[in-house]
Formats: C-alpha cells, structure tokens, sequence
C-alpha cells in the first residue's frame, strides 16, 4: 500500500494532475499529516517580542475540514477570543497542487507542506501588513487530539514577534 501510495503521489506530481484530490480519501493519501488536523481545536495564543516579553494573548477556536471539493479540498475558520470581549473571525479555502495547499484570501497568500510524519510548515503574507511574512510549524501528536505550533512573524526581514500556540481537537 505504501509503495502504491508512493506512485500515485509521484504520478500526481509528474502529471500536474489534481484530479487525485477530489475525494477525501485521495486527499489523505497525498497529504496524510495535515488530514490529522480535519476537527475542531480549541487553544491559546501567546504573542512574544524577540526578547520573549509577552505581548498579547488570546483563546482560540479553529475548524479544519477536508472537504473533498475539487476546486478548495481544504477550509479553515479561525476565532479568537480576548477576555475583554473583542473577537475577530475569518475563514481560508486553499487549493491543492504539488502536495501542498496553496491559501490566497483576501487576508493571505501562502502554502502548507508536510516535512515528517508530524510536523506541517507554512509560509505566507499578510495582504494588509507591507512587507511581512510569517513561517508556521506545527506538530501534532501520534493520538491526533493535540498540537503545538509557533510563528516567526517578520517586517523588512526582522523578526518582530513569535506566537506559540497549544491546541485540544475538541470535536473529530
């Protein structure tokens, strides 16, 4: 099965063919790792300066679905929670090419791509903030019901902030 696995996802590649990714199963053969992360997860945000001084922190609340629709076969919904009360909600569709996703919204523009059997990376840019760029990891555990990740957020090069963030997958 993993060598033929293995050959799909090399023909896949080879083809330029996104075909393979209309079905969620086909999905969760050519992205195994972040089809872990399909569920709801609820967490926390921590915002860190360089230098490690927090600067902002916030509860979570995130669905991560696998649609097993051709033209988006990945949705996300972000929302946060401050405990003055402010909230803030988005969603993100991506597309799928090359064994990674590929987000363009409104709000950003990058991709997610697995390195090991635990661990997603992200890049992407913020539309709104000129001249930022942010790197993801996130690793999620062998049971799937949890996951840590941390964002390096930079401006003109510089980084200006890291964001660690702890998660539960709370609904499957």
């Amino acid at each position: 099965r993993a060598l033929w696995n293995y050959l799909m996802v090399l023909f896949w590649k080879i083809s330029g063919s996104h075909t393979l990714l209309t079905m969620q199963k086909n999905f969760s053969d050519v992205m195994p790792v972040l089809a872990r992360h399909d569920g709801e997860w609820a967490g926390e945000y921590i915002y860190f300066s360089p230098q490690g001084e927090i600067l902002d922190r916030h509860n979570s609340h995130l669905i991560c679905r696998i649609t097993g629709r051709e033209e988006h076969p990945y949705y996300q919904q972000n929302t946060y929670t401050w405990n003055d009360g402010r909230t803030e909600q988005f969603e993100l569709h991506a597309t799928c090419k090359e064994a990674r996703i590929w987000f363009d919204t409104d709000r950003i523009k990058g991709s997610c791509w697995e390195i090991d059997a635990k661990t997603l990376m992200l890049n992407w840019i913020r539309k709104d903030i000129p001249n930022s760029y942010c790197y993801e990891m996130i690793q999620i555990n062998e049971t799937n019901d949890a996951r840590s990740r941390v964002w390096h957020w930079f401006e003109n090069d510089v980084l200006i902030k890291r964001i660690c963030i702890n998660e539960t997958k709370v609904i499957i």
